[in-house]
């Protein structure tokens, strides 16, 4: 008898707690319906290359014939040199751990920021740090970006075709940061 009730509290908890627990790993994947999120990513003012929202955090910009800007061209780069082995190409997910395009939008940037360097653990499922790694770090708001706009359905699946050429500035950043 003990052991059978034992057994139901413990199938009690489960169904209990299941919900919970797909509910946290999915949270940051949840769907992304670019209308609600316009605003938060509209171009407020360029400097030089790099396109900024009002509030100031990275942004892209995706002309009408599809020419993206350098830093989401960079980002498609990044990401698919530093992050698509555990993430799947495109942010699109795998087997070993979840989409991350979507992530982008709902998490805000200082967040995306904060997971990147100094990683995050939930449950089994870890993200490792990233934060002494200068092929993330010297071009992490690249692959925000980037992210980004794969989440909002700005940019398809695959190389951008058409990009804006690299700015003196964006030249001279990434100098400095590698070295």
């Amino acid at each position: 008898m003990m052991r059978t009730a034992s057994h139901f509290f413990f199938a009690a908890a489960v169904s209990t707690l299941l919900p919970l627990a797909a509910f946290a790993q999915s949270s940051s994947d949840q769907p992304v319906k670019p209308e609600e999120h316009a605003d938060e990513v509209a171009v407020a003012y360029e400097d030089d290359g790099m396109y900024f929202t009002e509030d100031d955090i990275p942004t892209y910009k995706v002309a009408e014939d599809g020419t993206v800007d350098w830093m989401t061209f960079s980002g498609f780069r990044r990401y698919h040199s530093e992050c698509h082995v555990c993430h799947g190409p495109d942010g699109e997910g795998s087997t070993y751990a979840p989409k991350i395009k979507n992530s982008a939008v709902h998490l805000d940037y200082y967040d995306f920021y904060d997971v990147v360097v100094n990683g995050r653990q939930n449950g089994n499922s870890v993200m490792p740090h990233f934060g002494d790694n200068p092929n993330v770090m010297c071009y992490l708001n690249d692959i925000y970006v980037y992210l980004k706009a794969r989440g909002m359905d700005a940019v398809p699946r695959g190389r951008p075709a058409k990009k804006e050429a690299k700015s003196d500035l964006i030249r001279e950043m990434e100098n400095d940061c590698m070295g």
